[in-house]
């Protein structure tokens, strides 16, 4: 009688690859949806866990609320309270604040799941820089939130002054929570720029001359993202952001100039330095001296048995 495998089992198995490292189509797409897979199983662990301790998170989100001055934000007697005007916004915001919470504590899983499935195509030499890269991810994410949620309290005061004294912000709590993740979403992203940037350079897509030739459009373009991306769309929010990006992008050059001259010297010790990227390399036909084999054994031209 054969066993009936255990579908978590089966759904968490790797499958076997070739020795040779390729794949087919089929492969490839059976692949990305194990990855998929496992990287919305993270996820919805990470929602669980954003839905028991959602009293605490959003004792945590409304604190920018909370720091408005008392006339500039509706008093109930009860302290500092959203509002919500639908009999479902309770339960939909508990859901949202807890997907939220779940792709932000899952992110290490799924960005490991990402960069996994890029792996089978890269050397072993840089399927090591993985640990490497989902910890930088994810400090740069947990930056860019951190920079945002002090952002926040900044911003919204602004926001909130524009109305004037003789009116208070009775701010609605879906409404609220979607600003507020937004942002915190958005800077978190954005803050992945000098990863992608130095991912890119590794593999030869953006050079370091390419980069600083395109350094000021770079910046501008930074600048215009940040306007456009922000939700408060305010300045205070678009410099926070605009700011640290160019300071990262910046980082980002320098160390592709550093890697591009350091593969610049190793090419050129190899005697491929004056090539162009469209030149074949030379082959080295040299036949190294085998022992015990004579010289008939080594002649590349008439080789024994022809």
């Amino acid at each position: 009688m054969t066993a009936v495998p255990n579908p978590l089992r089966r759904f968490m198995r790797r499958k076997q690859r070739s020795t040779d490292g390729t794949m087919s189509l089929r492969d490839h797409i059976a692949e990305l949806r194990n990855r998929l897979f496992k990287a919305l199983f993270f996820i919805g662990l990470g929602a669980v866990v954003g839905w028991i301790l959602y009293p605490q998170i959003m004792d945590v989100l409304i604190q920018p609320y909370c720091a408005l001055p008392d006339s500039q934000r509706l008093n109930t007697g009860n302290g500092c309270q959203l509002i919500f005007t639908a009999p479902l916004d309770g339960f939909i915001l508990r859901l949202k604040v807890g997907a939220i919470c779940g792709i932000i504590l899952a992110a290490p899983f799924w960005v490991y799941q990402l960069w996994a499935f890029i792996t089978p195509g890269l050397h072993r030499k840089e399927k090591r820089w993985t640990v490497l890269f989902v910890a930088l991810s994810t400090i740069l994410f947990a930056a860019g939130a951190a920079i945002s949620y002090l952002t926040i309290e900044k911003a919204l005061d602004l926001l909130v002054s524009f109305a004037g004294d003789s009116t208070a912000a009775a701010l609605d709590a879906p409404k609220y929570i979607s600003f507020v993740t937004s942002m915190l979403l958005v800077f978190g992203a954005a803050f992945e720029l000098p990863l992608l940037v130095t991912a890119l350079n590794r593999v030869g897509v953006l050079s370091a001359a390419r980069l600083l030739r395109w350094q000021r459009l770079s910046i501008f373009l930074i600048f215009v993202f940040a306007a456009v991306a922000t939700p408060s769309q305010d300045p205070i929010s678009m410099l926070m952001l605009a700011i640290p990006m160019t300071l990262l992008f910046e980082i980002s050059v320098f160390f592709a100039w550093l890697h591009d001259r350091r593969k610049a010297r190793r090419e050129a010790a190899q005697g491929f330095g004056a090539l162009d990227d469209d030149e074949v390399s030379p082959l080295d036909l040299t036949v190294e001296p085998v022992a015990g084999a004579t010289a008939v054994d080594l002649d590349p031209v008439n080789p024994p048995g022809r």
